[in-house]
């Protein structure tokens, strides 16, 4: 078969691989049949995080059918449609018995990390009944590729651990496909207004037709200053953090209201530098983690309902053999007003 190769840090080629096979009895192979780019995978590839060996199968979101399931696999069948976590759970141990499947004994996010991931023509999935969710007849596969990862860490991470309330104001700095999920998924909790802050005009109009309330371009404007002048000097209930760069989190720091909250939800690289010493006596609270995917199925079911359409972050489209057009694509976004691409089998 053919797969994404990280070769290290700069270098990636789309290369002859194996086909994977059935290695303990809760596994399940899945056909790919779309799949997508995540800005952790750009990260990756910066060298940003060590853990990830060359020769590894990059990717961790995706939809697919299942081609072969191990003798202990209850739920699944060849043949079913299925959608991918990012996230692989045994639904066994302490972390899991408490929904912290992030952290899962024998899983959490090892997809295109620790083993092999979706950016091929198939993957092996351990822990299949705990780690694949059934994809309803007629549903939107494109919407549903968002559900791998990027909806579920923008409401986990930016929205809950955030602690949005209705009626508050926040603040998300980063119009990328996670902040874009933290918006979208924080107009659940009815927010009285939602300030999207980003350098780009063209992600800041789109998030206007995602329902942000106000925008602040970078560079146009001191994010900080008119935070402030919009809030009568008291700051955001809740600033999300949702790029991974020490600018980004600093400017949280800076406009997060007494009694708010910081939910940091980007990827970093690079240490942040904590103020602690003008922090100390606000009263805030700071968040930060990875994704557990323990909404998801609450995700599925505003999906089928139509109360949310991630699809609409879709906007390039590739077979999966263009995949290194793709990252191309993906990795110079704002140049190519570039969301999330779709990679079709």
């Amino acid at each position: 078969m053919k797969a994404l190769v990280y070769q290290g840090p700069g270098q990636k080629a789309w290369a002859d691989k194996d086909k994977p096979e059935i290695q303990k009895p809760t596994d399940v192979i899945v056909k790919i049949t779309k799949t997508t780019i995540c800005g952790t995978d750009l990260h990756i590839l910066k060298g940003d995080v060590p853990t990830v060996d060359a020769g590894r199968t990059l990717g961790h979101e995706g939809v697919g059918v299942v081609e072969a399931v191990g003798a202990a696999v209850e739920n699944f069948k060849p043949g079913d449609a299925v959608l991918i976590s990012c996230v692989t759970s045994c639904g066994k141990c302490a972390n899991c018995k408490r929904q912290l499947y992030a952290h899962c004994s024998d899983g959490g996010w090892i997809l295109g990390h620790l083993i092999d991931g979706t950016q091929a023509e198939y993957v092996r999935i351990p822990h299949g009944d705990n780690s694949l969710y059934p994809i309803p007849d007629g549903a939107d596969e494109e919407a549903l590729v968002m559900l791998s990862d990027i909806m579920p860490t923008g409401l986990e991470i930016g929205v809950q651990y955030g602690n949005v309330k209705p009626g508050d104001t926040i603040a998300i700095i980063g119009a990328g496909p996670v902040g874009m999920s933290v918006l979208l998924t924080a107009q659940f909790y009815s927010p009285g207004r939602i300030v999207m802050i980003d350098m780009d005009p063209a992600r800041l109009e789109l998030a206007k037709q995602f329902g942000a309330t106000d925008t602040i371009q970078v560079g146009a404007e001191d994010p900080v200053a008119k935070i402030l002048e919009m809030t009568g000097g008291l700051g955001v209930d809740v600033a999300i953090e949702a790029v991974g760069v020490p600018a980004t989190f600093d400017i949280c720091q800076k406009i997060v209201s007494a009694g708010g909250n910081i939910a940091n939800v980007g990827v970093h690289g690079t240490p942040v530098q904590l103020h602690i010493e003008e922090l100390w006596i606000k009263n805030i609270n700071i968040s930060m983690g990875l994704v557990s995917t323990n909404t998801t199925p609450m995700l599925l079911k505003t999906l089928n309902a139509g109360k949310v359409n991630p699809g609409k972050l879709v906007t390039h489209r590739f077979k999966l053999d263009e995949i290194l057009e793709a990252y191309e694509v993906f990795g110079n976004a704002a140049r190519e007003k570039a969301m999330k691409v779709i990679l079709n089998a």
